[in-house]
């Protein structure tokens, strides 16, 4: 049996009937709404008194009427013997198979086996289990996967050369898999807000499997899975699973909406996994560190990744290099400004072969982090929140800037803090006259096309700061450090 959820008429009159017969309930919580917020405003605040207000409104907000006006997510439940797809979200779509569930490489395929007599529940569903279903262009690259709800034939064989007694959570790794944006937005979020609810207690099993994707992402799936991952491709056994959940929920550009996770955990939680996915790493890299400045003191003075530790009480702010387009022409006099200002700088390059350990002790160690809109300003994921992220905005990228990094930065609370270039300070002003669309008017050309965007302003130019003018978010972002100091202290 297979159910699909989309917005219904008949839905929406049952909820019309049954928010009359409550609306007597539904006044109330209204009244009880404002009283409540009446009281935030007029009455002075204290811990005691919030955490009252708060619990208040908690008890308020899962009244029955609430629930009522918020009905329960498509495929929240599902039957034993059923395939459940949920194809209601823009950006992916999700299906749960329950019952007897087995893998079926050859055919690309889950068959979820019914008893013999039930022929009734016969199913037939095919999805791409990647969180872009509106881009045509990347989803026609990805797997097609084939679940099929079917009676098991009588004196088949129901062997099962792996068994699991834990859910499967299937995915795949490709699509623009090897961009880092996209590996955190597009794949490790989505799979956290999947599999998390799990507590480890799940398999990954993996469409377009790179073994290099697991080496870089290792560390984090043994914080979401205590069982080894299933590449189905290469793995002809017959795996059997309880359940299985195809595709990945995804929420927000580089977000986790709390209000839909276990336990309310929100981008901060995440933040703590990668903390804990690290830590011990991050501690075998020092170990190694300290063993080596034993045989020559000089190699940690000289080490790109983590310069000699100092006992000078200054902030550390790293800059995120980048080699090729977006390029900061100047980046040395950033460098020195940066010292003036009175912080300790390091310098990041990352490359593709670089271990998100390394780049995880170094962020999570800053207190600053600086770099040019990108897909490596993903990294802001490893600063502490309280720390400040200055993003310097090119030409043309306003708008991807705010909303890929500088509001998901905001929403794991750290200070950001946007550097929205002048023309002048941009390498098309060399190339084009001031009065050029290109230069004064950049929302028009963008309107031409993604590929117009990416020919002239993400791969088109370079940006020379302008140094006094980038001094005064220096002394911002020092002066909200020396804040926190401050209050830290106190």
């Amino acid at each position: 049996m297979v159910h699909h959820h989309r917005a219904s008429p008949l839905l929406h009159h049952n909820q019309q009937q049954q928010q009359g017969k409550g609306g007597d309930a539904l006044l109330l919580m209204l009244a009880s709404f404002a009283f409540a917020s009446c009281l935030l405003l007029l009455l002075p605040t204290s811990p005691a008194f919030s955490a009252a207000m708060d619990d208040l409104l908690q008890q308020l907000g899962s009244t029955r009427c609430g629930q009522e006006l918020t009905p329960p997510a498509p495929c929240s439940a599902v039957a034993n013997g059923t395939i459940c797809c949920d194809r209601t979200a823009k950006r992916t779509d999700v299906c749960v198979m329950r019952g007897d569930v087995r893998t079926q490489p050859r055919s690309n395929s889950l068959l979820l086996l019914l008893p013999a007599t039930n022929s009734s529940s016969a199913a037939d569903e095919r999805i791409r289990p990647y969180t872009r279903k509106w881009e045509s262009s990347v989803m026609s690259t990805i797997d097609e996967l084939r679940l099929r709800a079917v009676p098991e034939a009588p004196g088949a064989s129901s062997r099962c050369d792996v068994r699991h007694e834990v859910p499967a959570v299937v995915f795949s790794t490709g699509g623009y898999t090897g961009n880092v944006y996209h590996e955190f937005n597009d794949g490790i979020i989505p799979l956290y807000i999947t599999a998390r609810r799990y507590d480890r207690n799940v398999v990954f099993v993996m469409l377009e499997y790179h073994d290099w994707w697991i080496t870089k992402y290792g560390h984090v799936v043994e914080q979401l899975s205590a069982h080894a991952p299933v590449n189905l491709a290469n793995d002809n056994r017959t795996h059997c699973f309880p359940e299985a959940v195809v595709g990945l929920r995804i929420h927000d550009e580089l977000a986790i909406d709390a209000s839909r996770m276990p336990g309310s955990q929100g981008i901060r939680d995440f933040r703590q996994m990668l903390d804990d996915a690290y830590r011990g790493r991050i501690k075998v890299l020092v170990e190694e560190e300290e063993e080596k400045a034993k045989a020559a003191a000089e190699a940690e003075a000289t080490s790109k990744w983590h310069p000699q530790e100092t006992t000078d009480d200054k902030p550390r702010l790293t800059i995120v290099s980048r080699n090729g387009s977006r390029a900061i022409e100047n980046e040395a006099e950033l460098a020195r400004a940066a010292a003036e200002a009175g912080f300790q700088v390091d310098l990041l390059q990352p490359r593709p072969d670089t271990e998100l350990a390394q780049m995880y002790r170094v962020l999570n160690g800053s207190d600053v982090m600086v770099g040019v809109h990108g897909a490596a300003m993903t990294h802001f994921l490893f600063m502490r929140p309280g720390s400040v992220f200055i993003q310097v905005v090119p030409l043309g990228t306003d708008w991807a800037a705010e909303n890929y990094y500088g509001q998901p930065a905001g929403r794991l609370g750290l200070r950001y803090i946007p550097y929205k270039i002048l023309p002048s300070e941009s390498s098309l002003y060399r190339r084009y006259s001031s009065d050029h669309p290109v230069l004064t008017d950049p929302v028009t050309v963008n309107a031409n096309g993604w590929q117009v965007t990416k020919k002239v302003y993400l791969d088109g130019q370079n940006v020379r700061l302008d140094m006094p003018r980038f001094r005064r978010r220096l002394r911002e972002a020092y002066g909200h450090w020396a804040a926190q100091r401050r209050r830290q202290q106190s």
